[in-house]
């Protein structure tokens, strides 16, 4: 799941700061979401088009998640 590299060094880190593996592993990941989440922008408007054409057609990104 993790390459041994990375595990290593997020050891070396734990054992500089003298806390544990699991710490510095939830920060990375607390810090990897919050920038997941500052880049996304919201997929919620309300607007009706001029020229009948559905956002999904027109935007770059998709407008929403396929359903499950």
């Amino acid at each position: 799941m993790v390459d041994e590299e990375i595990l290593a060094t997020l050891g070396f880190e734990a054992k500089r700061r003298d806390v544990a593996l699991a710490v510095v592993i939830r920060e990375a990941i607390d810090d990897k979401v919050a920038e997941l989440r500052s880049s996304r922008r919201p997929r919620v408007g309300v607007a009706r088009s001029t020229d009948g054409r559905r956002a999904s057609e027109v935007a770059s990104e998709p407008v929403s998640e396929a359903p499950r």
